[in-house]
């Protein structure tokens, strides 16, 4: 799904990654998060990322694999989430004006009334944050 409206229901993994970052890659960074924050992936309801990272080919096959919507968030609109994230890359920051792409875009995807469940993890090519909405909070 293209465009930035909110969604409420189930976990969002809000993704961030380089250009040309392999499907496996994200996969693997998505499963760490998941499994940090005690989650199995039949909780994932949708993928988010930048608008500009959208097209990715390994994003868009690990949201075939997991049978979720891939959500893209202008990257401007990122920058209304700064408060709400826990971690902050200065590089980051300086490109998108938010610390964390994956929190940002998690939180944005997730609905209004969204809160972090899982802080972003790393890996050298792939940042994963996870969020819940408001609506999903009795389903926990």
């Amino acid at each position: 799904m293209a465009g930035g409206e909110a969604l409420n229901g189930g976990i969002t993994a809000g993704i961030g990654l380089r250009p040309g970052t392999s499907e496996a890659e994200i996969l693997a960074c998505l499963t760490q998060t998941l499994a940090a924050a005690g989650f199995g992936s039949e909780r994932l309801a949708r993928l988010a990322t930048l608008a500009s990272r959208f097209g990715e080919p390994g994003l868009s096959a690990v949201a075939r694999t997991h049978d979720v919507e891939l959500v893209a968030i202008p990257d401007e609109a990122l920058a209304g989430f700064e408060a709400a994230c826990a971690t902050r890359s200065s590089r980051i920051a300086g490109l998108y004006g938010v610390g964390s792409v994956a929190e940002a875009a998690a939180l944005a995807a997730a609905g209004p009334g969204a809160v972090l469940v899982q802080p972003r993890i790393a890996t050298s090519r792939v940042t994963c944050a996870l969020a819940r909405g408001a609506e999903a909070d009795g389903n926990s």
